[in-house]
């Protein structure tokens, strides 16, 4: 991938959490924003657009990064939307003001994943600390991370992801917090798009370890984007794997970008796909604008309000 200073690319070692408090990157791959957009007016970013509400939609904060939280909160809770996810605990009091929740709770680094024996007391401290935030709260869900395979045979690396998620499981089982295993796209070299050299990059990498772990508190992280760059066959794999997806993410391929007909995948095809399977979380929109981020959220949401 292109050397960034972003989570995705592998360049820095940064969290999630300082990449949403303004730190260059995040965790799950996506920002690079310019200057900040002009957005539009009061009146028409708080037009509320999901009417049908079939689906809980929500929005990663990274890639809206460049409007104020509190403004988003309003906008999103305008439209309909029902969380701002990837939110560190101590801004969910703006989140609240707005009557949203956020969906995903960021937890330890990807590039410390617990593919990695090493790495798993730091991992499981941050696993248990996004836990107790999240219950707390009343939230759904905690992400955590592979890593990167760095020379690592797949096997063994799930082996140690799977004893590093067992060490931390009971206690979410405990807490009633479901853990969402990421699955990103090792295709794609550019900056917060995808992440060369990733280990869990398929969607049978992570059902694997959710398996071996057996337990209904372990679940995936399902990024249509990544996925679709991986694998395809979405519909497929909704359906096949739906009692382990836990979570969505949307994105346009190629690029990331608006999830309109200026990318490939049938959005409103996949998100009745989801629906019809009976669903009941949050599709959070993660892709990066192009244009007026207003604008494009509540495009996003209207195709995904089916």
């Amino acid at each position: 991938m292109l050397k960034d200073t972003s989570p995705a690319s592998g360049g820095s070692h940064l969290t999630r959490r300082q990449v949403i408090k303004g730190v260059a990157g995040v965790l799950a791959g996506g920002g690079g924003l310019a200057a900040a957009p002009q957005l539009e007016s009061t009146e028409s970013a708080v037009e509320r657009v999901i009417t049908k509400g079939r689906i809980r939609q929500s929005v990663g904060r990274w890639c809206f990064k460049s409007i104020p939280l509190h403004t988003l909160a309003r906008t999103a809770a305008g439209m309909g939307l029902k969380s701002i996810e990837l939110v560190p605990p101590e801004d969910w009091s703006v989140l609240r003001e707005h009557g949203l929740i956020c969906a995903m709770t960021p937890s330890h680094s990807l590039f410390d994943g617990l593919n990695r024996i090493e790495n798993h007391p730091k991992c499981t401290d941050q696993i248990k600390e996004a836990i107790d935030a999240t219950a707390d709260a009343g939230f759904p869900n905690v992400v955590t991370l592979s890593g990167f395979r760095d020379g690592l045979p797949d096997d063994v690396g799930a082996e140690n992801t799977v004893i590093g998620l067992k060490k931390v499981v009971g206690y979410a089982e405990k807490r009633k917090v479901n853990l969402c295993l990421e699955m990103i796209n090792s295709r794609v070299d550019a900056e917060m798009k995808g992440r060369p050299d990733f280990m869990c990059d398929t969607v049978e990498w992570a059902v694997e370890v959710c398996e071996q772990i057996a337990s209904e508190r372990m679940k995936i992280l399902f990024d249509i984007y990544h996925v679709q760059v991986m694998q395809g066959d979405l519909i497929t794999r909704i359906g096949q794997y739906q009692e382990y997806i836990a979570h969505y993410h949307t994105g346009g391929v190629p690029g990331r970008n608006e999830i309109d007909d200026t990318q490939e995948i049938n959005y409103p095809a996949v998100i009745r796909a989801i629906a019809e399977t009976g669903y009941e979380g949050y599709v959070g929109h993660e892709f990066i604008p192009t244009r007026d981020p207003i604008r494009s959220l509540r495009e996003a949401a209207r195709i995904c309000d089916v």
